[in-house]
């Protein structure tokens, strides 16, 4: 099935800079329709909102880190099978082991391009 490129896509991440980079790696690749969330929390309001077809956040947000969000995306019956991927500047084996056991899609380590981030796209929402 191909891939729907119109499909919602929300990011979060509390550093502006890094929020505008990974929207134009999507743009690069193709996915227009983009929302931003800077913490956890307004990206579960998001969530609860709207249906999105992936997600994409970093691990290290405060008051709630992307590992929370991810397990509170898995709670909810609504969004658990939700694509979920996790960006870090962590490649800690304990960090990749928390996401994997919380139910990642996969994980991106920081510094990264769009030919990574098309990798990974890829593994978790199929060829595009």
């Amino acid at each position: 099935m191909a891939v729907d490129m119109n499909m919602p896509v929300l990011i979060v991440d509390d550093y502006k800079t890094m929020l505008r980079i990974i929207r134009n790696l999507l743009k690069q690749l193709g996915f227009n329709n983009v929302d931003e969330a800077s913490d956890g929390s307004e990206a579960l309001s998001k969530l609860r909102a709207k249906e999105y077809g992936l997600v994409i956040s970093d691990w290290n947000m405060e008051p709630m880190t992307g590992i929370q969000l991810l397990r509170e995306v898995r709670a909810d019956e609504k969004t658990r099978d939700l694509p979920f991927i996790m960006i870090t500047a962590e490649s800690k084996t304990e960090n990749v082991i928390a996401a994997k056991e919380a139910g990642v899609s996969n994980y991106i380590v920081k510094p990264f391009n769009a030919q990574t981030l098309k990798q990974k796209l890829t593994s978790v929402i199929g060829q595009f």
